[in-house]
């Protein structure tokens, strides 16, 4: 048997790397060697709208892909009827509890928002104590200012029923109470009764006089990037302007004011004008009817707010045995649109027949 030789032993020391070697080599790999730090998103849909549904899961996947980040639609209840009509309220809670069930979100998230989900976007932002750091806000035709005009529900004996009442009795408590919508109707020619009555948007607008909070200012200006998304043939939000947070002024219906001439920016509310002031919002117009976006635009306005960003680290051990892998980009097909704009649903849930009970005892 062959016995060790002193000189051997030398060269096996040496082969071995000491822990000093260990450490230099993360030390140089913290800092040459990038890594790809995925941000996951979350996709709120419109009203009448339903993750399930083609348009929206087919929105979501493109971006996922496109993006190389994984994105998540949160439903809210059934989707469909509850958009209609469970309270603004307690569709926010909703989806600020389930974010912060999210393991993957704890250290930040981004939220693209369609239509009026938009307004539960920035009520998960500004409301939900505990929740994880939204970084990107991306806004298309999101109601942001309200909107001047009720927006149609369809041809059912149910929807005949809520847009009557919505047009006649916008600020009752009764309305407020069991019609979405009604949350962030803002009529030019009523803005006493909006804000007395109006049960969500005065408050999340930091409208309300005397009732002003720091604390919603704080955590809106936070945002890292808002992107307001508004289409320039937009038949169903009135003003158009709305998704930049452009209104009418108090007590008319014309002219519609531009963002920065309205007291919310200017009085800076939310901290609207802070984060324009810091180059953090982009105000973006693109052609279209109401969410009828083009996948080029989903492309150049939507995706890089939701991009896996590089930076410089180590990767895990995990990483290092299994190395990176990004998701192929999606077979476009002969459509470049993709329609993210609801449909009706069947399905009754709980807010409808609570709708209906509380609407017979209402008579």
């Amino acid at each position: 048997m062959e016995s060790l030789n002193p000189h051997n032993l030398n060269l096996i020391s040496m082969a071995v790397p000491s822990s000093s070697t260990i450490s230099l080599v993360f030390i140089f790999a913290s800092v040459f060697i990038p890594i790809l730090q995925s941000i996951p998103f979350v996709v709120l849909h419109g009203i009448a709208d339903q993750c399930s549904n083609r348009g929206v899961k087919e929105f979501t996947e493109l971006l996922s892909n496109w993006s190389n980040s994984k994105g998540y639609c949160i439903e809210i209840g059934d989707g469909t009827w509850d958009s209609w009509f469970m309270p603004l309220q307690e569709q926010a809670q909703i989806v600020c509890d389930k974010v912060k069930e999210k393991e993957d979100f704890r250290q930040g998230y981004n939220i693209v928002g369609l239509s009026q989900r938009n307004l539960i976007s920035r009520a998960v932002i500004e409301f939900c104590d505990g929740g994880p750091p939204v970084k990107n806000f991306v806004s298309l035709g999101g109601p942001h200012a309200g909107t001047a005009s009720v927006p149609l529900c369809g041809t059912g004996i149910l929807c005949i029923i809520a847009d009557n009442l919505i047009k006649s009795e916008i600020y009752s408590d009764y309305v407020q109470a069991h019609l979405a919508p009604a949350g962030y109707l803002k009529m030019p020619n009523n803005i006493p009764g909006y804000l007395k009555k109006c049960r969500f948007l005065p408050k999340l607008n930091n409208e309300l006089p005397g009732e002003k909070s720091s604390t919603f200012k704080k955590r809106f200006t936070s945002l890292q990037n808002l992107v307001l998304i508004m289409f320039e043939h937009d038949t169903v939000l009135i003003p158009k302007e709305t998704s930049w947070f452009g209104y009418y002024p108090d007590g008319f219906f014309k002219p519609v004011m531009p963002p920065q001439e309205t007291k919310l920016y200017t009085e800076d509310w939310i901290g609207l004008k802070a984060l324009d002031d810091a180059g953090r919002v982009k105000f973006i117009s693109v052609a279209g009817n109401h969410l009828g976006i083009s996948k080029a635009d989903m492309k150049k306005y939507v995706v890089p707010y939701l991009e896996s960003k590089t930076s410089k680290g180590f990767y895990s051990n995990r990483e290092l045995s299994r190395g990176r892998t990004f998701m192929p980009h999606p077979k476009e097909g002969s459509s470049s649109y993709v329609i993210i704009n609801g449909s009706a649903s069947y399905t009754w849930p709980s807010s409808i027949w609570s709708f209906v009970g509380d609407l017979l005892g209402h008579q």
